[in-house]
Parts: structure tokens; sequence; C-alpha cells
């Protein structure tokens, strides 16, 4: 069989469709056609119009082929297109009539194709390209190796635009009854977003304004006389809506209900209207548009409005609005049943999650209405609106507040010690406790809204252990020299386990993790209130296909990586100490009788001394559980929170513009292994500062009270902005634009930091742990396709592309570890 090399990225049957009647030809338009040099050396452009059949247009060698060593295959153009083109053929069809019966049967062909129609394009591929820039790179290098990774990935992220599509306005309008037609062009499925003309950097070559905004619209030219234009429903209702804010509930892979033959096909567009919308159509192309009719193809020559005037041609009509939207409820013959609102949420919002946007711009003194408690002037004054956090949402220190207040009156915590806490942690409390956790966190949270964007702050992402013993030693001090760090909340929201599993609903199971919890969240909510801390939840709570996607990426991962619990000396020892609170909840009997049958000589202690002495030891140890019917129906869980995992701990740092920061050495090597499957590799930055970094060790104040007695001084400020200035630095380098003078100066300002810090930690005699740090500066940064991939899929509109730094942090004490600095800096 011969293989297909020449790649049609607009399929030549939707091409003929542009034919006019008796012709095999289309007119068509090179906005970019070549130049020659005249022999008096002037430049003349060439040919630009031509009469082409659908063989010579809109096409592409080797668009979507892949290659093994010499092997050249073409099954995407096969297998994946030839499908979805003779389906989404059919579906065309479909809906240029008026069958309603067909419409229903065809309404998912039509999307697929749509959705790898923008995808497909030369256009669409640079898009592709962009966000992976690893692919970029490689394409330089091993073009072949880079083009099967640009393909697999393009396979990924199928159908990522159908939800925002199918749960909006759907409208065909016609252009039958006038002369003009509307034209084709090289990238067919365009986005129109009033407020975003093609000037501006959100729309520059090769993006698209994105389908999850408000005002974003997607135009799609069926044929010459019919067009579909879908309209993101809050913008169908009210034009006035702020067109470049993200749509409500703007999730991708959501599944949903709507209805499927529910389509505007009442408006007849006049020669005028048509014009605009080939104005859009050609503004929006990378280099071809196509048309039946030569005059078509020129809609500057007649349009003479501006680019938000063009919207009053795209609004579907209002009286028509009511076909979408609204509550819908189903039931089913199992008994199950499904609601979901207008914007697809499957709960109606929680009211005391919700804030009403101010009016007018706020004083430079006033708390930030996007709840960081900092004052408007030093947060979201100067940033840009799309890297703000929400505005209309409590935020995630606003809802841990909350909750830190609601906990204080559950166990009354201004009054009772931690003792008699304990003492009267009843399995009620327990679940009220995850009840009220999950109260403020529905499952339908748009969680990367609340959380900070890349705005040039330094910040870090922790993963690590979240058990109290681990978590108090260095991730409560670490913004002192890191700035602003990211933890994951040690609550789990109980409506994401098995309803068996619930601790809302099992609570005696979770005594023992209640307790550890509790006292997790209780260290870190002073930072959080000071702001030093964003405590946020398990982003895979809300969104079940970031969930299922991360789970396979891990198990994928993790068969290549081999690690033992001895690795880590201070996890062993938290999870021996765990081990032996369980233990110490067996029933006295059971637990006496285990001892004395342990060889030595036991037998000389008395029974009721050896009872006496294991009580005492539940109480001197502030995370045993004091009840003693623990162990019975069911026992406890046990649970070892590591977390973020290395997926979703580069997924946030991307998101939010931070460093990975962890106490893990697991972790760590998850980090030198992601740098290892890069084909290119990556290169050491700021070597000088790498090593006087880990020359010496460094001081951590141990507790919230020792880091405020240091906090307002003037050497942690500084060392922040150190490390805010290499951050900055690694992102912007390459290896041929280094400097190294500036690199020196940054070395010999931490030796000048840390040396003041120290001094200052020994003056104020603030316990404190010796720590050694290992940070790693990279040319390229640490990325991953698989991260990437997930950020689209989140609909995440502003991320990094890389990190460009890590650290981990170590206990001075426990010595350098062979396979830490060495492979950072060679």
């Amino acid at each position: 069989m011969s293989v297909t090399r020449k790649n049609h990225y607009i399929p030549q049957w939707h091409q003929e469709r542009f034919f006019t009647a008796g012709r095999k030809t289309h007119c068509l338009l090179d906005l970019k056609p070549p130049s020659y040099m005249d022999r008096d050396g002037t430049v003349s452009s060439g040919r630009c119009l031509f009469n082409s059949p659908t063989s010579r247009a809109f096409v592409e060698q080797d668009l979507y082929s892949t290659f093994f060593g010499v092997e050249v295959d073409d099954e995407i153009e096969r297998k994946l297109f030839g499908d979805i083109d003779r389906r989404g053929a059919d579906a065309i069809r479909a809906f240029c009539g008026d069958d309603q019966r067909a419409w229903h049967e065809h309404f998912e062909d039509l999307f697929e194709f749509l959705d790898i129609q923008k995808l497909r394009t030369p256009k669409g591929l640079a898009w592709l390209r962009q966000q992976y820039p690893e692919i970029g790179r490689l394409g330089e290098m091993l073009p072949s190796v880079a083009q099967n990774q640009l393909m697999s990935e393009m396979q990924s992220i199928r159908m990522l635009n159908v939800t925002a599509w199918t749960t909006g306005v759907r409208e065909i309008v016609s252009a039958e009854r006038v002369g003009v037609k509307f034209i084709l062009s090289d990238h067919p499925v365009t986005v129109y977003n009033h407020a975003i003309p093609p000037s501006d950097a959100r729309s520059r070559y090769p993006r698209d304004p994105s389908t999850a905004l408000k005002g974003s619209q997607t135009l799609f030219p069926l044929g010459p006389d019919h067009l579909l234009i879908l309209t993101n429903l809050e913008y169908a209702k009210d034009p006035a809506v702020r067109p470049d804010a993200k749509r409500t509930f703007a999730r991708t892979y959501q599944s949903t209900m709507v209805s499927t033959i529910e389509f505007i096909k009442t408006r007849y567009l006049t020669d005028d209207q048509v014009a605009e919308v080939n104005f859009v159509i050609k503004a929006r192309a990378d280099r071809y548009v196509a048309g039946s009719r030569r005059e078509d193809l020129y809609p500057e020559k007649v349009v003479s409005k501006s680019w938000a005037d063009l919207r009053a041609t795209f609004l579907p009509p209002a009286d028509e609005l009511y076909r979408f939207g609204g509550e819908m409820f189903a039931s089913f013959e199992n008994g199950d049943f499904h609601y979901q609102d207008e914007f697809g949420r499957t709960e109606k919002p929680r009211g005391w999650l919700l804030k009403v946007e101010p009016k007018a711009q706020p004083r430079p003194r006033d708390y930030c209405p996007c709840g960081s408690g900092q004052p408007f002037g030093n947060c979201c004054r100067d940033k840009p609106v799309h890297l703000r956090m929400s505005w209309t949402q409590k935020s995630t220190r606003e809802r841990n507040v909350m909750f830190m207040g609601a906990l204080t009156r559950l166990f009354d915590l201004e009054r009772k010690d931690w003792d008699t806490v304990r003492r009267e942690m009843t399995d009620d409390k327990i679940a009220q406790m995850y009840g009220l956790y999950e109260a403020l966190w529905p499952l339908e949270t748009d969680l990367l809204s609340l959380m900070p964007k890349p705005d040039g702050k330094m910040r870090s992402v922790y993963t690590g252990s979240l058990h109290p013993k681990l978590i108090m030693e260095f991730a409560l001090g670490a913004p002192l020299y890191f700035g602003e760090v990211i933890i994951q909340n040690p609550f789990m929201i109980s409506r994401t386990l098995r309803k068996d599993k619930r601790p809302t609903e099992q609570p005696r199971q979770y005594r023992g993790e209640a307790l550890k919890t509790l006292m997790t969240f209780m260290q870190l909510m002073p930072l959080v209130e000071a702001g030093l801390v964003t405590l946020i939840p398990d982003p895979c709570d809300f969104d079940f296909h970031l969930r299922d996607q991360m789970m396979a990426m891990a198990s994928t991962r993790s068969r290549t990586l081999e690690f033992g619990l001895s690795d880590d000396a201070r996890l062993e020892a938290v999870m021996q100490e765990d081990m032996r609170r369980i233990m110490l909840n067996m029933p006295k009997e059971t637990l006496v009788k285990r001892i004395l049958e342990t060889p030595g000589d036991n037998e000389s202690i008395g029974i009721d001394a050896l009872v006496e002495h294991i009580e005492q030891m539940k109480v001197d140890d502030m995370l045993a559980i004091l009840q003693s019917d623990s162990l019975m129906d069911g026992g406890q869980f046990e649970v070892m929170k590591m977390a973020p995992n290395f997926e979703i701990a580069m997924y946030l740092a991307q998101a939010t513009g931070a460093q990975i920061l962890t106490d893990s050495i697991f972790r760590w090597r998850e980090l030198q292994a992601a740098l290892a499957r890069r084909h290119l590799g990556t290169k050491p930055a700021l070597i000088q500062l790498q090593r006087e970094i880990a020359s010496s060790p460094v001081e951590f104040p141990v507790g919230h009270q020792a880091i405020f007695r240091v906090l307002d001084d003037r050497s942690f400020r500084e060392m922040e902005s150190l490390f805010s200035a290499a951050f900055a630095y690694t992102a912007s380098r390459t290896a041929d634009n280094l400097k190294p003078n500036f690199e020196a100066q940054l070395a010999a300002r931490f030796r000048r930091q840390r040396d003041s810090m120290k001094s200052l930690i020994a003056s104020t005699k603030a316990p404190a742990v010796a720590a050694r740090l290992t940070t790693a500066f990279r040319l390229g940064g640490f990325q991953d396709n698989t991260i990437n991939r997930l950020l689209l899929m989140s609909s995440s509109e502003h991320h990094l592309h890389s990190i460009p730094m890590a650290t981990l942090i170590e206990r001075w004490d426990a010595g350098p570890r062979a396979d830490n600095a060495k492979s950072w800096i060679h």
C-alpha cells in the first residue's frame, strides 16, 4: 500500500462544497505570496490569486506523517482523520438541512470534527508546538522525533473544546438570499472575541482567543451558504459582560447533558453582514483563503467597522435564547437522577462562598478583593486582570480562616489544651469536622481561579510529607527564604471517597488520622493568616478527568523508579512511630499478652504497672488516640500523605509560576528522572550560587512563633528577593547569553544574607534546625510534556512552560548525598 504524504488539512470534500456549480476549482488567495528580486534590484510579489483544484489547495507535505527510522507512516491521515472526516462530512450535510433526527444522529460527529479541524491546520499545530517548548527545541535537532511527539500530543488533547461548544448557544445563519457568500480559510474554525483584535498579544500567531472566555465565539463555514456560530450562554444573555473574563465553570472534558436538536436557524444575513463574517475569517487566517467568488475574498473593501463593532453581527437573537441553559433534571431506571444548571454544574452555588465584586477600584490601603489579606496597593492593583485571583469567590485563605473559626468553636480551642481536645474527640466531632471542610469546597470549584498566577512574585510549591512532625521542621520556615509557599491541605474532601470509606460516614476509623490532620492544619494556619502559606485542596478532588490522567501518568512513570523507605530516615522514623501508636490502641489484654510473649525479662513487670505505663505513653504522645475502642469495627485508616505527587506538584508550579520545594529524597529523584527523560537535556545555571548554597548550613526556625520573631527583619526580605532574581534570571537565559558578573554577585549576596540570618536567629534564641539546601537552576527548566498536557486540559490560560528552579531541604547532620549536588552542577 502506498503511503500518503501530501496531507490536506482541510478535507477535499469540504473544499468542494465551496465550488460554484459546474466548476471543479475555487478561487484561492495567497495572503503571503513569495517575493522575487528583479534584475534592477526591485522586489516584486509573486502571483497571489489562483483558480485552484482541491489537490493543490490547503495541502502540506508530511504534516501528519510519523517516522520510524527510514520508515514513514500515514496511519494518522488514513485511520484517525479518515474516520473523523467521513463522519464529519455526513454531519455537515445533515446540519445544512432541516431534519432534526439527522441532527441528533450526527451531533457528536459534528463537534468531534470541529475540534480536530481546529487543531490539525498548520496554525493549530504551531499553537500546539508552542505549548510544548521541548518539542520546538527538539525539532531543530531531531525533527522526526519532534514530529512523532507532536502527533502524539495532538491525539491526547482531542475534544478539548467540545464541552465549551456544546453547552453554549448553537446557531446556523444563512447567506442563501444574498449574493455574497461565506469564504473558507486555512484555519477554518475561527474564534472571534470583540475585546481581543488580531493585534492583541493574546491573539497573535499562532494563538486564538481562548474558547474558555465569555466573549469568545466560534465561527465555522459549513459551506458558502451556511455558517455555524457557537456563543457562550453568559455572553449571549448579557453582551455587557467582560468578554475576556473566563466563563463560569469553564471545564474541558466535562460530562454534560444538552439537547442535540436545539439550533437557531432563523437568521438570513445581508450582504454587508456576510462580508463582515468574511472579514473576521480572513483576519484570523494564516496564509490562504478561498471562496466560490473572487470578490468575496476582499471583504476589507466594504467593511469599515472596528473589530469591536463587528460583534452585533455574531450575536444570536435574544428571543431564541430560551432554548438554551436553564436547570435540567433527569431520572434513570435504576433510581439515580441527574441535575445540572445552565453552566453544567451538578449542584447549586453555595452562597457563603460568593463575593460581590466592587464596582469601583479599591483604594490602595483597602483589603484586596482577591482575599489575600494584603492591601490592594501591595496585591492586585498593578496586576493585569487575567493574572489576578478571583474577586467573586472566597479565596483559599478566606475559606481556611472560616474553617479554622469553625474548628475553634467545635473543639473549644480557645479554652482547652490539646490533651483535652484529644480526650473529647468524639466520632460525632470527627464527622462534623470533615463535613465542615467539605462544605467549603464544592466538587465543582474552579481551583485555578483561586490560585496565584505567574506574576513575577517569588513562590514555591511544597511537595513532601504532610505529617505534623515532618512539615514543622522545614516547610513552615521555608517562606523566610523562598517567599509564599503553596502547600496541599491535609484534610480530604469526604465525598471523593467511596461511601463506606468516608470519614463523615466512618469517623471511628479516622480517629488517628483526624488528630494528625488537625494538628498539621493548626500548625499551618498562623502562616496562612499572615500570607506566608497558601493552603489549597488537592486539585484532583475537583477534576476527575485530571485525576484519571494523573494516575495513568504516575503509573507509567513509577515503573522506571524504585525507592526504599530506608532512603529517607525522617519518613521511616515517623512511620515507625505511627505503627507504634496503632499497637498502643490494641485492647489492653491483647497488648499485655503480646508484650509478655516478647523475648526478654518481661515477667518481672507487674501487669498493673505495665498497663499504667502504656496509658502514660499514650498521654505523652501528642498524636496518640486516647479512646480505648479505636481498633474495633474495621480498625484505623493509616494514611501517609506525600502530597502533591510529582505530576500535580509540577502542574501547580507551572500554573502559579513557582519553584518546586521538597524535603523528600523520593521527589528529588523524580525531578532528576524528569531531566533524564528529556531528549536534549538541560544545562545548569548559576553554578557559583548553587555551590555557595550547598557549602554551609542554613538555619530554619521551628514553629510559627519562632518564625514570627524574625519575620520582619530586612535580611529575610532580601533573601526572598535574591531567590526571586535567580528564578527570573534562569527562566529568561540561554547558554548563549549568560551574565557571569551578575551570577557572581548573586553568590556573594547569598553568602552575606545567610550569615546575617544565622546571627539574627541566634540572637533571638529562636529554636532552629540546621539544614542543607541543594538548589538546582536549569536552563530550559524542569519540564515534562505530560504536565503541559494536563494544564491545557484544565483550561489554564497563563502558566509557565517549564520550571527553572527546584530546591531540596535536608538535615545538615544527615550529611550530603552522592546523588544530589554533583548531578545538578555537572
